[in-house]
Order: structure tokens, then sequence, then C-alpha cells
């Protein structure tokens, strides 16, 4: 028997390092899950390997209608929703701030921090009515970054989202932390995905040595694996973690304790 048992799990950015990974991991542990991300193909071509029992629904986080339709989904192929992970995010190139250009700030803080925000504001009301009509309300994941507690040379507006993550942790756990949802956050450093292998390949240099200058001020000098960041979002997931809300999981290597 499995921790998720019967659980209705949605997670956006599904096809991406971690939301693959959490989706595989919620899988196994036997729950039904609600998937999105931009891509259509490629979320159908995942799902079908899964051997789960899935719903599928493509689009951009950044258009609010789709965290309206996704939560609408779960309800109407499963009945509830009870938990979901909030995944999807992009970053903006590796420049000092006035290097970046405005469209990508932007897109940045709508994909990563609207997005969220988006996400969050149709899932709450309907794990809030959950509660109250069952006592059983539910659990929300925001995947944020260990750029969302400190600064970050060189992803500035990225950083800046990944704040803003925090910001709407913190203060939507305390508005429902009576209200049977608990809200946290998963806050990696630099994980095996392909935000890092895009940087590895921007930089033209040999992998070891562009890995080696990204982990510099970590000190397990390393980047983080897919698996231990599954490992914290299944954690904070758990409704046996009941009395936990309102806290950013640190998943990096040990730069919070420099």
């Amino acid at each position: 028997m499995g921790r998720f048992d019967g659980a209705t799990v949605l997670i956006t950015g599904a096809t991406g390092g971690l939301g693959s990974g959490a989706a595989k991991a919620f899988a196994t542990e036997g729950a039904r899950l609600v998937l999105s991300d931009i891509d259509e193909a490629a979320l159908g071509d995942f799902a079908a390997a899964l051997g789960a029992e899935t719903a599928l629904l493509a689009g951009n986080i950044a258009d609010e209608k789709l965290s309206e339709d996704l939560v609408k989904l779960a309800v109407q192929k499963f009945g509830r929703l009870d938990i979901a992970v909030n995944n999807a995010g992009i970053v903006h190139s590796f420049f000092r701030l006035p290097q970046v250009t405005s469209e990508e700030a932007r897109r940045v803080l709508e994909v990563d921090l609207l997005g969220v925000f988006y996400a969050m504001k149709h899932q709450i009301p309907r794990m809030e009515r959950q509660f109250k009509e069952s006592v059983k309300g539910g659990a929300i994941v925001n995947i944020a970054s260990v750029a969302g507690l400190s600064g970050a040379p060189k992803l500035s507006v990225y950083a800046a989202a990944k704040h803003g993550v925090m910001g709407l942790t913190r203060s939507a756990a305390v508005e429902y932390a009576s209200k049977g949802i608990r809200i946290n956050a998963v806050c990696p450093a630099h994980t095996r995905t392909a935000m890092v292998d895009g940087f590895v390949r921007s930089t033209g240099a040999p992998e070891a040595e562009a890995l080696a200058e990204l982990t510099r001020g970590v000190p397990m000098k390393r980047v983080g694996e897919v698996d231990e960041i599954v490992t914290g979002i299944l954690y904070l997931a758990d409704p046996a973690n009941s009395f936990m809300t309102g806290h950013a999981l640190a998943l990096d290597g040990g730069i919070g304790a420099i």
C-alpha cells in the first residue's frame, strides 16, 4: 500500500526534470495524477509510459485559465484535489541585471511568480471546500529555489520571482493553516535538470569545468539530483507530515549553512 493511495495529485511542468520525477514517484505510491505542461505531445507520451490513472491538460501556466481548468479537471475525473505540486517554471539568461531584457524579465515573472499565484488562487478554494465537507483538506507544494532565500548573482529576476513564491507560500500558509490546507515550498540549489544542462551548454566549457564553476559556492561541491529533490516534495506532501506549513525546505548542498 502506497503513501498516496487514491490521492489526486496535480503537477504542473510535468515533463520537466522535477515534474516528471515527482509524477513517477507519486504514481509508484498509488496516486492518481492530473498533469500539465506546455508541450501537448510530450505530455501525452510521458503519461502513456507512467502506468497510472492520469488526466492531462496542456497549456501555458502564465494563462490563469489553465489553472482554473486543471482544478475542474481534477474534480471531474477524480472527484477531488488532494495535493498540488506547482512546479512549472523557467529561468532567464545568466546575465547581470542590466543585461536582462525587459521582455525576458516579464516572461520569467509571469511564469514563475504569477503562474504560482494563479495555481494557488484556484487550488485553495477547492481544498477548503473539501475540508468543510469531509475534514480532509489538502497540501500544496510550491517549487521555489535557494535563489528565493538569498541573492543570486546573474539570476536577479529569477531570484525575485522565487522570493515572491516564498512570500505567497508563507502568507497563504498562515491564511489557511486552520482550514485544513498545508502550504510549503521546496527550495533546491542547482539540480541536474534541463536548466542546468542548458547552462553547461551555454558556457562552451567542458561539462566538469562548467559544473565546478556552477557549484563553487556549494559545500557539497556538486549539483543536486532529481531524486533527492523529489524526496523532499513527497515529504512535504505526505499527509503524515501534518504539522508543517509555511516552511521553506532548502535542499541546497549546505549553502544555507554558510
